[in-house]
């Protein structure tokens, strides 16, 4: 079910047709197995689109169902809380603490974001003493909290160990290899809360469009909103939910670790009902910190400075956005009407790794 292959259904959302693209279900029990067609499928996805849902429903995926459940109850009491409880730290780093209403640009031009965010590190949660708010920081959320990553955590892990072998890689190279357990990164769960809105009149909408800092997104939503921009299309269309299905998308480190084969998700949220408050949940691995890659720009750097430029340049305002890197926001991905971005040769300094950070960052730190 490619999406260049078949003829989209529609919906109507704000006036006229919108594309609800089709996806490839992969099975998660079939790539515990290993088994080699699914494999193959998985790798196909990943090289071609970028995205695919993952069948959670047999007995092995099943627990992570039940996690989301949890992790919802927590995520409504926690959002139904007052402000200065939820904020009571803040955002600590740009991977952990609490994100209010407005703080990255929106969906539309001329406004801000329309959601609040609350990220629970893998490596926080491990903590003797996690920084948390108060009001999720007793031993039951805790629990909670753990599971969705652990589970999240599990699952990406199968996912990045199937791509390895279906690509016939060994020792070193394989891509968990990049994600060890025991290694920091800035892995998170990400638990969103998107507000009803009007683009007719709020000036708070969406989440603008992007593609992910992680290696992978495993992304649990069981609401409209989520729109993709898949390769060779020429317009955004919707993602439909799916029962007992997360929806995986590659993310930058995965397309830059492969060498720039795989196809990193573009992709943003809509208000698709302007009256409901809209929920998801979204762990993003992504490779340890001193993790080394050719970027979209050709410049070799870690992940962790990969993970902090974004993040930057996400909550930088528009005009501050168009100092970063064309590839910055969209990974080295192109919409169709664009030129494509040369990859350039990296820069490699083994004295110096790191050795192509311009003026373009120091904007976006000061910005920020």
């Amino acid at each position: 079910m490619g999406v260049t292959t078949e003829l989209p259904q529609t919906v109507q959302w704000n006036g006229t047709k919108v594309p609800v693209y089709p996806m490839e279900t992969i099975d998660y029990a079939r790539l515990l197995s290993q088994e080699p067609e699914e494999v193959e499928r998985l790798v196909r996805c990943c090289q071609t689109e970028g995205f695919f849902y993952l069948d959670l429903q047999g007995i092995d995926g099943r627990r992570m169902l039940d996690d989301e459940q949890s992790t919802l109850k927590l995520m409504h009491r926690f959002f139904e809380s007052p402000l200065e409880a939820k904020n009571e730290f803040g955002l600590i780093t740009g991977h952990l603490g609490y994100e209010p209403i407005g703080s990255r640009t929106g969906v539309l031009e001329n406004t801000k974001d329309g959601y609040e965010m609350i990220k629970v590190s893998r490596d926080e949660i491990q903590a003797a003493d996690p920084r948390l708010p108060s009001i999720i920081k007793n031993s039951t959320d805790i629990k909670v909290l753990e599971n969705s990553i652990a589970g999240c955590n599990t699952i990406s892990k199968v996912i990045l160990s199937a791509l390895s072998t279906g690509l016939g890689l060994s020792g070193a190279a394989r891509f968990e290899n990049s994600h060890r357990n025991d290694h920091l990164s800035t892995s998170t769960l990400a638990m969103m809360h998107y507000i009803p809105s009007n683009p007719a009149h709020d000036k708070n909408i969406g989440h603008q469009k992007h593609t992910d800092i992680s290696s992978l997104t495993v992304l649990f939503s069981e609401q409209w909103g989520l729109q993709i921009r898949p390769p060779r299309a020429r317009e955004f269309g919707f993602v439909a939910p799916k029962a007992g299905c997360a929806v995986i998308n590659v993310g930058d480190s995965l397309r830059f670790a492969s060498g720039h084969t795989m196809q990193s998700c573009i992709h943003r949220v809509v208000p698709y009902d302007y009256t409901e408050h809209r929920y998801s949940i979204a762990y993003f691995l992504r490779a340890e910190n001193q993790t080394m890659f050719t970027d979209s720009e050709g410049r070799y750097i870690t992940a962790g400075q990969w993970h902090d430029e974004k993040f930057y340049a996400f909550k930088a305002t528009p005009d501050v956005q168009a100092l970063a890197p064309k590839s910055m926001l969209l990974g080295g991905m192109v919409e169709e009407d664009d030129e494509p971005v040369a990859v350039v040769e990296p820069v490699e300094d083994k004295a110096n790794p790191v050795v192509m950070v311009d003026e373009r960052k120091e904007a976006l730190v000061e910005a920020y």
